[in-house]
């Protein structure tokens, strides 16, 4: 996820390797910050070798770098990133003056050769997103097939990632999920991408705009039924916000606020208990004789059974028939 650095919050407040005094060291309050730089050192001194180097970045809090990230960073002949002002603020940050090149959606045809014969040619690159885990929802996937199909190195220096963020922070079931990345802008696509997705037994894991993120929960409430969700807001930066409840829940929150930042929705799985045609018919019946029309009660059964409306509503079209 393409996340920005806006308000991240701030670094640990223990003091940088170059401010550490011998008193503090040998009281034991800053023990992990000099073994951290040891470790560091020793990352630094190690040779980078040739190759692709898949390294993550934080999404918001700038200390959730990992120190072979840095070593990687510092050690690389170039930097590939997709946005080179956006990014050389990270390593501007920790003192990093390696060169950066740009690598995106619209220059890598032209770019993964040159940088296969860069690779070739004897030198190390060290490729990362705006924010967070290459490839994930950005096009490092292209390149990294490529180097390894030439038969270069490829390594990972694993870190932040806003997908597993999201999901550690939810509340939802853990134990499969699926990650989508972003659904179509347009409704009929979204509906028709949510429809198929309404029968996985996984979290289902998007990414989503500001913009668009009432019409998502609307079209997902309408063809997931009403499951349990969370949308997660700012992750790991200073107005990180858990926003969890049922889809109709968050209908109603985002009917009264309007949130701000960067957006990860998280949907759980559907509900496993069975609900017979036979039962929804009951509870569609009893709405008709209290005489609510066909769409509320669709909504109210549709929310109430946390079912897929498709679903409800060709059984009450069906009743309303034999009815006639």
């Amino acid at each position: 996820m393409n996340d920005t650095d806006k308000d991240p919050k701030p670094l640990s407040d223990a003091p940088l390797l170059s401010d550490v005094s011998h008193s503090s060291v040998a009281n034991g309050k800053s023990r992990p910050v000099v073994r951290a730089g040891e470790v560091l050192s020793e990352l630094l001194a190690a040779p980078v070798l040739p190759g692709l180097y898949l390294v993550a970045t934080p999404i918001g809090h700038l200390g959730d770098i990992s120190l072979r990230a840095l070593a990687l960073l510092e050690g690389a002949d170039f930097v590939a990133a997709e946005d080179t002002r956006h990014s050389r603020k990270l390593l501007q940050h920790y003192g990093i003056s390696t060169e950066m090149i740009s690598y995106h959606d619209h220059n890598g045809d032209q770019m993964r050769p040159k940088i296969i014969r860069m690779i070739k040619e004897g030198r190390a690159i060290a490729l990362i997103s705006d924010a967070g885990t290459p490839l994930i929802s950005d096009p490092g996937y292209k390149l990294a097939r490529m180097v390894r199909e030439a038969g270069l190195r490829v390594e990972v220096a694993p870190g932040a990632s806003a997908v597993m963020a999201g999901l550690s922070l939810s509340g939802l079931p853990t134990d499969r999920f699926l990650f989508e990345g972003f659904l179509p802008p347009k409704q009929v696509a979204r509906q028709k991408r949510l429809e198929a997705l309404s029968s996985v037994q996984a979290s289902l894991i998007f990414f989503e705009t500001v913009k668009r993120i009432s019409a998502v929960v609307d079209d997902a409430l309408a063809k997931l039924g009403n499951r349990q969700a969370a949308i997660l807001r700012e992750l790991t930066k200073l107005h990180e916000e858990v926003v969890s409840g049922t889809l109709s829940e968050l209908q109603t929150v985002l009917s009264t606020r309007d949130l701000k930042g960067e957006l990860v929705v998280i949907i759980g799985p559907p509900v496993v208990a069975e609900v017979s045609d036979e039962d929804i018919e009951a509870a569609l019946r009893s709405h008709f004789i209290e005489g609510a029309s066909v769409r509320d009660s669709v909504k109210e059964v549709m929310e109430g059974m946390n079912l897929p409306r498709k679903r409800v509503y060709e059984i009450a079209l069906r009743l309303k028939k034999q009815q006639e």
